[in-house]
Formats: structure tokens, sequence, C-alpha cells
């Protein structure tokens, strides 16, 4: 069984930048879709950003299109989510997920890691 781990939250200023990492152990399939979800307080869990396991095509939230960018090293079996220019409003526990499917839908991800706690303070 496949186990995604997050890492590299915390707490930063707003226009600061962070780089969250998710790796996945236990035999992970390198032809697996890949995607971040956020959750803030109060909130739905939301999609974030995808990559494809070719790492051909990435798919990305309007909310964080051309400050966040996500990335994969397969050798590594870890997806990054690059996250630059951050806004109070990108406060959240952010997840990493995986799926067989080319989906932003979250109930299409069958796999998900514990989460990474972002917090940015204006």
């Amino acid at each position: 069984q496949v186990q995604l781990v997050e890492s590299g939250g915390g707490l930063v200023q707003a226009g600061d930048s962070l780089r969250l990492s998710c790796a996945a152990s236990g035999r992970p399939s390198r032809t697996i879709n890949m995607g971040w979800f956020r959750q803030a307080p109060g909130k739905e869990r939301r999609f974030v950003a995808l990559i494809t396991w070719s790492s051909a095509d990435t798919v990305y939230a309007d909310s964080v299109k051309g400050r966040f960018t996500i990335s994969r090293d397969n050798a590594k079996n870890t997806v990054y989510l690059q996250m630059n220019s951050l806004k109070p409003e990108d406060t959240a526990a952010y997840y990493c997920a995986a799926s067989s499917l080319l989906t932003v839908r979250e109930t299409d991800f069958s796999t998900w890691g514990q989460g990474t706690q972002v917090t940015v303070s204006s």
C-alpha cells in the first residue's frame, strides 16, 4: 500500500515562498497522477494543482496560477509544490494525493497524505 507524507509547511509572511514536498513510499506506481489540495479552517478541501505521471501536463487552480508550480521527481518518488508570492488567503492545511485518473476531483484521488500546515501572516 502506498503512503504519502507531506513536509515543508510553516509560518511565513506575505510575499514569502515555501516548497512543499510529498514523499511516496510502499511501492508507488510511477504512472500515478499526483495532486495537491488545501483546506482552510471552516472551509471545504479544494484542488490546488495536478501533475501527470510523465510531468507532461500540469493543471492549476485559478487562485494559484502564476504563483505555484507543481513538479515531480519519479526517481525519488517525490512531488513538490513551489509556492511563491504567498498571500494570507493561502493559509491552509495542504494535502498531496494520488490518482490513476487525470482528474481534479477530490473523490477520484484514492490515497492521501496527512497534510502539512501553511500559515501566511499579513
